[in-house]
């Protein structure tokens, strides 16, 4: 197979206005090359996942949840002291899986996007309120692109003298009326924490039925005080189930019941928790009340709560209509080279889709990328290297949950993979270029759960404290005592 076509771009439209959708309008934007970019944006402010909604009672999930094909959400409406917009004092929100007292699991120094450091003047690891309004104020410059209260209801492509034309349809949340545009590109950059997972274990089903309200999932998890004195499950060890595992521990009977399905790098040992395999079955029994029996064939009862940490799947609603299908299972996106482009239709983009990353600085060089070829700075390979990418990674991998999960040092040698990418561009002095990561910031990626830890075990006092340095993580210290030691090598 040859190279493939010119793009012919000049109408962008992207799908959020979350840190991911910012970065990618921010690079379209620097390419001075587009004459249209649009971004919709369904809630009424920038941030995306980062806006706290509270839960009520009509925000649960389906037990079990094993169904990536939901349909779009619904706005609740929330009353608010500003006219945002119609007739009334209302705006919409969407729920988030953001609580009360969450602080980030990155440090700042991370976490920030290179050209904007003021992150750094806030606590080590940022509370949600901070990174909102760093977010938003970070977006200032693409403000003017962006529809807000506008959801995007579909998108279908159609072929017109061999370039694919996005028809994108979107309906404005307050006068509920609904349109279409056409854009010769689509960036889909609206995260992966809308629909969630809830596995189906033997017997599930029915013990929620007979025990209602004790199964929840960490989506809908705000604050601690509802597990105070009860014996709780966190089922998942990722690194929200370990910081919700944390807030909990604080107020229920101890210990707090860990169940993971596999060791993760995030594993930490604590006096408040005991660590179990994984829930094999929900026992419904008389002679047992609110059940379960773990994997090694322990069973524990009187459970008062479960929360089940238990992740996301793909989802995308608006585009159900194209072919191929981009989701079979929902745990990952098909046919897309590098996580990135849809090899099959290379004007559709998805910024923002693998986990376990450093989101904002991964966002960018994803953006850089995208800008690029869209400009016709930068080509794709072959389709038939495309192809072969996949191939081989679903053959590493398996076509799972781990087909998107780039663990540590994968993320970071990803981020520079795309910035090397982007630096084969045409005209090099044009664009945004993120900067790849230092050999300080690979230093403190490694060492992430142990700042982490010690960051948690400052208590209140945590919140005065700003860098790595005050808890004794000194990077330039440390090469100094790797050099001290190179030497006395050298004279032995």
């Amino acid at each position: 197979m040859g190279p493939l076509p010119r793009l012919q771009i000049k109408r962008v439209a992207i799908i959020g206005a979350g840190s991911a959708g910012v970065a990618a309008a921010k690079y379209l934007l620097s390419e001075k090359f587009f004459d249209t970019i649009e971004v919709f944006e369904q809630r009424d402010c920038f941030g995306g996942i980062w806006n706290y909604c509270a839960a009520d009672q009509d925000d649960e999930v389906s037990i079990p949840q094993t169904n990536p094909f939901q349909p779009l959400e619904e706005p609740k409406w929330q009353k608010t002291d500003v006219k945002i917009g119609g007739d009334g004092m209302f705006r919409p929100h969407f729920s988030t899986p953001m609580y009360d007292k969450l602080e980030t699991n990155l440090p700042h120094s991370l976490m920030k996007h290179p050209d904007d450091p003021s992150l750094q003047e806030h606590q080590l690891f940022p509370t949600r309120e901070t990174v909102l309004d760093y977010l938003s104020n970070y977006a200032t410059e693409v403000k003017n692109l962006v529809k807000f209260n506008t959801q995007v209801t579909d998108i279908r492509v159609t072929n017109r003298e061999g370039q694919d034309i996005w028809l994108v349809h979107i309906r404005d949340l307050f006068s509920n009326k609904s349109r279409e545009e056409e854009y010769d590109a689509v960036c889909v950059a609206n995260g992966h924490y809308s629909v969630p997972t809830l596995p189906d274990i033997k017997g599930i089903e029915q013990w929620n039925s007979d025990n209602p309200g004790v199964i929840r999932h960490s989506k809908f998890y705000r604050n601690p005080a509802p597990y105070s004195n009860k014996k709780t499950i966190i089922v998942g060890n990722s690194a929200s189930g370990i910081d919700i595992a944390f807030q909990v521990g604080a107020v229920a009977k101890h210990p707090v019941l860990i169940s993971q399905r596999s060791d993760s790098p995030l594993t930490f040992a604590a006096p408040f928790k005991e660590d179990l395999p994984q829930i094999q079955e929900f026992i419904l029994s008389s002679s047992m009340r609110r059940a379960v029996r773990f994997a090694d064939g322990r069973v524990e009862t009187d459970i008062d709560a479960i929360v089940f940490c238990t992740g996301y799947y793909y989802s995308f609603p608006f585009l159900s209509s194209l072919e191929p299908s981009l989701i079979e299972t929902g745990d990952r996106v098909q046919h897309l080279y590098k996580h990135l482009i849809d090899m099959y239709h290379p004007t559709l983009a998805f910024v923002g889709l693998p986990s376990k990353i450093i989101p904002f600085r991964t966002f960018e060089g994803q953006a850089a990328v995208v800008a690029r070829l869209w400009s016709n700075r930068l080509e794709l390979p072959s389709m038939q290297e495309m192809e072969n990418w996949e191939e081989n990674l679903v053959t590493e991998r398996g076509s799972g949950r781990p087909f998107h999960v780039l663990l540590f040092p994968e993320d970071f040698d990803y981020h520079n993979e795309m910035v090397d990418w982007a630096c084969k561009a045409r005209d090099t002095q044009l664009g945004k270029m993120p900067p790849k990561w230092s050999d300080q910031e690979y230093w403190a990626r490694e060492r992430l759960l142990a700042i982490k830890i010690s960051f948690a075990e400052k208590g209140e006092g945590r919140h005065n404290v700003k860098s790595m340095e005050e808890m004794g993580f000194d990077y330039r210290a440390w090469v100094k005592e790797q050099q001290h030691f190179e030497n006395i090598d050298t004279l032995h």
